[in-house]
Parts: C-alpha cells; structure tokens; sequence
C-alpha cells in the first residue's frame, strides 16, 4: 500500500450543505442532549418507515416476482397459455413483437376504417372500449398500415402528460408512437384543445403518429372528443376461422365442430378464441374442449348456486384472501371475520349471508355467523370435504427459510385460478352485508397481521381489483395508504400485484402518481414504497423520475424516496441493464445539479446510499455484486465513486468502498473489473483528489475489519490502476 503523503490536503467538497446527515449511510448519530418532541416524533417515524422498507424487501426476495420490463398480462380467463403484450412496458416495440402480437389479427369493422380515416386527416388518434376487446392489437395494426412493417413503434408511458408531450423531446421523426391504457393527466382539467392541437401540429411537423388506447370515459373529455373512436372485438367466429386457415388442423367431427363454434361463439376476448385455435392445433378437439367449458370455473359457481350457509360461506371467503398460511393462522383470523360478520349483523342491519340477487338469506343462514351453539364439537376442519369439494386442499409446507422438519398444514386452493373465481362471485353475488364486515376485517389485517398475512390480503385485494378497481381504490388502497404501518405496506404490494394483469398496470401506475403530492406525507412514502416493485421494473424511468422529486421533500418522505431507489437497486442486482439503467440516471442527476446547491448535496446522499447498500439476502455490499456479474457497471460505480467521495460523505464513501474490496478478495475473476473501477474513478478526479483517495483509503485499510491480505491486494489494483 502507498503510504500516506505528508503533503496531502482534502480538498475542499462540492456540496454545500456540508457531511452527510445523522441517520445516513455510514453516520452514527452523536452524543448531544435530549431531542425536543417534534424530533423525536420524526425519528420514530423513519423508523416505522425503515422496518417497513425491510417487510418490502423480505416481500421482493421471497415473492420473486421478476418482471425485467414485461409482465405476463395475457391472464386468459379459461387458462390458456399466453406470452406478454408488446409495448406494455414503455421503449421500442422490436418487429418480431409486432409479428407476434398480430400473428392473427382480423381488423374489427367497421371501427378499423374508421381510426385509419382519422389517422389520415390528423396523426393523431384514440381507440376507447372496454379493456380486453383488443385494442392493444387494432393500434399496431393502424400504425403497421400507415407506416409500414419495418417502421420504428415506441410505447410511452400511460402516464405521459399529453399537454407536455409536445414540447417535450421524446417525440423523434418518422416514429409510431403509442400510449396503452392512458389513465390521463394527474390533474383532469390538463388536457385542453390548444394543447392537443399542438400536438397535432408537432406530430405532423415530424411526420410521426400517435395512437392511444383509453377506457369509454376518455370519449367524454371534450379535448379529446374528436378524435376517439369507439373499438370493438372483431367476430369470434370469424377471428377462430381466420386462427385455424393459420394453424394445422386435422378433421372435425360434424358435432365436435358444431359445439366448438358454440363455445367460441361466447367468448369475448379476441386473445381466449386465438389461444382456444392453438390449443385445437396442439392438443386436439377433446383438450379444446374441455378447456373451454372451463370445469374450474364451473365449479366455483356450483357451491354458490347452493347458496351456502354463513357456516361455509365466511370461511370461503376468508380463505380467498388468506390462502396459504398457517391452518393455526388461518383459524384464528377466520373466527375473527365472524366476529366481525356477527357484529354487523346484530347492529340491526340485513345478514350477510344474503345475496345481492335474493332477499332471504340462503340455506337457513345462521344468526350468529361461524360462531353458532356447539361449535366447539364440530369437526371444522372435516368440513372443508363438503364445503367446497374439489375446490380446496390441504398442504404441508414449511415458512420459507425452514427446513421440512417444520411444515405446517395450509389450506390452498386445487387451482390458481380457483381464488379469482372465488373472489369474482363474492363480489358478483353478495352487496354491502357482506363486503363491508369484509372490508373492516381486511383493514385490521393490513394493520396488525404479519408479513405472510399481509401479502395474500394483498394479493388477493389486486384480483378483487380486476372486478372492482374503484372500490378497491376508494375504500381500501386509500384509507391504507395513510394508515399505520402494515396498511401502508400492504397497499404498496397491492399495486405491484395488480400489475399482474396488463390493463391493471397503468391504473395502479395513475394511483401511486396521484399520492405523490399534495396527498400528504403517510401517502406519499407509500407512493414511494409502491415504486420499488413491479412498477419500478415497469416502469422504469417514470418510478426514477418521481422517487428523485420526492427526494426533494421534507425530510421523513425524502428518506423514503431514498430507501426507494435503494431497494430498486437491490431488486435489479441480477439484470444487468436495469441496474446500469438505475447507476445512469444517479449519475445524471449529480452531474445535473448545480454545484453547492441542495440539490446536489440530495443527489450526493442519495448516491453514498446506493453505493453502501447490501444484497437482499446476504451482508454483500451491492456494488461488489455489479461488479462480479454486471459488464460494465465498474465505469458507471466509479464515476459515482469520483462523485461522492469529493464531498461530505467522502467517510462512509470510503467505508463503502473498503467493503465491497473485502467480499470480493476471494475472487480472482473480478480484478479487471477492480481495475477497471479504479480507472474510472481516476479519469474523474484531478491529482489532488486521487491523492486524497489514496491517503484515506491507505488509513481505513489498515481497519481490523478491512486489514484482510486479499483485500489490501485490491486496493493496490484499484490504486494503481492508472497511477504511471
């Protein structure tokens, strides 16, 4: 190691506001006296949010739900196999993806030559109908038509300000650009004829176009009227033909063929009839069949056509949000929705148990809910064989991390797709009798219930979501977004779960947005919270976006905003371009931020997080990680690396980086990419600074935790990489 020069000064650092804060990354906090009761309340409120960052962070490694940019939308409701929706996550739409997605594709009419015709007068135009009725597919289509097959197609953001769009320099020329879902302006009354007008003028001045799809709401905005047409499905007859002249079929019974076109005939979604023609090709006509008359589906709305007793009725729907946990659990929270169900009932108010379509509760209900005389005796658990034959199964698995030795029994459905149909007729069936003892049950479980409990209420609050978006928005994401802890978490895995289905995204997208301001700071660090999961990874830049305007904040929820983009960090370790992608647009901002601003020394803390970050699952400082496994990565480190250390923070700068030379001692793959680290780190400083470098990186190697052979050697390749 080169010894410390006697010569060598610090030199001055570029953020005015001085070191790092106390509660940073690398900071103890010092001795001093008593902090008055508004601190003390702000601290205990960082830590709540901090230990609500770590139940994410469990939720992220456990769950494993890796979209990388795509989702597996397609979602089919009879269970056919699909691949994800081109340009669901925004960016260039390749050719073969376009290839794909209209492999099959039988243009709607007559509102295909209508939108074409409106594509010709002004390059701008608006498919609205109802989601699944292939809309998505008629705009790559208008576009291929009117562009041409090789013709270069982008997906923007639903969230993209249509105001905005204009002068903004995300339109190229000679482009097909779309917005799938469009959920509109965060402020409604945003979008006025003057702006649309210039985007019309700017999308002509380019010759580009633009082609959006939205909900039938869209149709009332005045703005807009003109130039939204009214998308329907094409004929499924018709569509199910066009599939099988495409695909290799063998012959048809007469009467196979006859039941088939009945069945297909009653499908509404463009995406069931293709997938039901492949199956047909693939699987034969029996398999086809079968899959269509759907006897999942069929069975769900068997038990409820028996109208059940509040005895199997409450712990049916206990179960479609509790599926999975502990039987033990799942008792205890069962009874307590029966409680809650009681309650409701005595207050003098119709019973629960009756449906929306009928009004005498069904099957002799009983008065008290699941908690009548004698339940004691009752063989409860042997009741699930009749309650709901063929639906529910009982299996024996450890909490993950444990090993056999300690499986419990869980009460699961025979299907994944059980728990949706469940859910659909609960909310299809039965009114506020029953949904509101629900919700208040709900509510306390996103409170108090553990992590475990939590996930499967918000898992199965994202599948209620498909039926019912704006209750679930307006009486539950709502009122748990600013809520007590476990609510605000449970909301924010809510929205990543409805990502889960490809029309649900944007919605979950426009949701979060709404609560990053003037919503108050409980929602905004649930905002924050939300942006770290699949929406991050989806939306990529529009998450990094938000996340550094919430970093300029009040404290509590700019800490959020940093854990944020902390935790995406971790979450993107294993994709490599996402990860450089995040490593970039840190690095941008620093670069961006004047000098001895506010903003920078927020940009400066934020990067010190980033580099001093850990692995999800083992104390692996990040870094060491992009490093090993990510190409590249050490220019876009080091830079930061350069950055951070010519500031206030250049102490737990220093200790981040004495620590990932530690992990990586062991590896004698990576000291190119050290090097190349260290290169990068030279190339931006002067020699005043790298000489400071190396007089305090000489001091805290010599650190018992850090005074390790290998990683001296290190530092010696990170030192003198470019010292000739």
């Amino acid at each position: 190691m080169p010894g410390p020069e006697d010569d060598i000064v610090s030199p001055v650092p570029d953020d005015a506001d001085g070191p790092a804060k106390t509660g940073e990354a690398g900071v103890e906090p010092g001795p001093g006296p008593e902090a008055d009761p508004e601190r003390s309340r702000a601290t205990e409120e960082r830590e709540e949010d901090s230990r609500g960052y770590d139940d994410l962070g469990r939720v992220h490694q456990l769950v494993n739900n890796n979209f990388y940019g795509v989702v597996d939308a397609s979602r089919a409701a009879f269970g056919f196999g699909s691949v994800s929706s081109p340009g669901l996550a925004p960016g260039i739409i390749a050719p073969e993806e376009a290839d794909r997605a209209l492999r099959f594709y039988v243009p709607p009419r007559p509102c295909f030559d209508d939108a074409f015709g409106k594509l010709g007068a002004n390059p701008f135009v608006v498919l609205t109908g109802p989601g699944n009725c292939g809309r998505r597919a008629g705009s790559l289509a208008l576009l291929r038509k009117k562009m041409g097959d090789r013709a270069t197609l982008r997906s923007l953001s639903p969230a993209n300000s249509l105001a905005d769009l204009a002068g903004s320099r995300d339109l190229k020329a000679g482009q097909g650009y779309l917005i799938f879902d469009y959920v509109g302006e965060l402020h409604v009354d945003a979008v006025q004829e003057y702006a649309i007008g210039r985007l019309i003028e700017e999308l002509r001045r380019k010759k580009s176009f633009l082609v959006i799809t939205a909900d039938d709401s869209t149709r009332r905005r005045l703005a807009l009227q003109d130039h939204c047409v009214a998308w329907r499905s094409p004929n499924p007859g018709e569509l199910f033909e066009h599939c099988r002249t495409r695909l290799s079929q063998a012959p048809l019974a007469p009467h196979v063929e006859q039941e088939l076109r009945q069945r297909v005939g009653e499908l509404g979604r463009p995406a069931d009839v293709v997938a039901a023609a492949v199956t047909l090709s693939r699987e034969g006509a029996d398999k086809a069949l079968d899959t269509l008359q759907d006897r999942c589906r069929e069975l769900v709305r068997e038990v409820f056509r028996k109208q059940p007793s509040a005895d199997d009725l409450i712990p049916l729907a206990a179960l479609a949000f509790l599926e999975g946990i502990p039987e033990r659990t799942f008792e205890k929270e069962c009874a307590a929705l029966a409680t809650h169900v009681r309650n409701w009932e005595q207050s003098g108010e119709a019973p629960a148990t009756e449906s929306a379509d009928h009004g005498a509760a069904p099957n002799g209900a009983a008065p008290n809910g699941a908690a009548s005389n004698g339940a004691v005796v009752r063989q409860s658990r042997a009741r699930w064989k009749e309650r709901a034959a063929g639906l529910v199964k009982v299996e024996h698995r450890p909490e993950p991390g444990r090993d056999a030795g300690r499986s419990e029994r869980r009460l699961v459905f025979t299907e994944p797709r059980v728990r949706e149909f469940v859910i659909a007729e609960l909310y299809d069936l039965y009114g506020y009798e029953l949904w509101y003892p629900l919700r208040q049950w709900l509510g306390e479980l996103a409170l108090l219930g553990d992590l475990s409990t939590r996930t499967e209420v918000a898992r199965a609050t994202a599948l209620l979501a498909r039926y019912a978006l704006v209750e679930v928005d307006e009486n539950m994401l709502k009122t748990w977004s600013e809520g007590g802890l476990g609510q605000r978490v449970t909301a924010a895995l809510t929205l990543g779960f409805m990502c889960d289905v490809e029309h649900l995204a944007p919605q979950a997208l426009n949701i979060t947005l709404s609560w990053t301001d003037n919503s108050g700071a409980g929602r905004a660090v649930t905002a924050a919270m939300a942006l770290t999961g699949p929406l991050g990874s989806l939306y990529r830049l529009e998450a990094l976006n938000w996340l550094w305007f919430l970093t300029q904040r009040g404290e509590r929820v700019a800490f959020a905003a940093r854990r944020s983009l902390v935790l995406l960090l971790q979450t993107a370790e294993r994709d490599a371009e996402r990860s450089r992608f995040i490593l970039r647009f840190v690095r941008t901002v620093v670069i961006g931020a004047p000098p001895g601003s506010r903003e920078r020394s927020v940009a400066l803390r934020t990067a010190v997080q980033l580099l001093g970050s850990t692995r999800l699952a083992t104390p692996e400082p990040v870094a060491a990680a992009l490093l090993r496994t990510v190409p590249d990565s050490a220019r876009h480190l080091g830079a930061l690396w350069a950055d951070v250390l010519n500031s206030g923070n250049r102490q737990p700068a220093v200790g981040a980086l004495c620590r990932t030379l530690v992990h990586l001692r062991d590896d004698p793959h990576v000291t190119e990419a050290v090097g190349d680290l260290g290169a990068a780190m030279r190339g931006a400083m002067d020699g005043r600074q790298w000489a400071a470098l190396r007089h305090h990186l000489s001091i805290a190697m010599k650190h018992p935790d850090h005074s390790i052979p290998g990683a001296h050697h290190l530092a010696q390749v990170l030192l003198g990489s470019l010292r000739a």
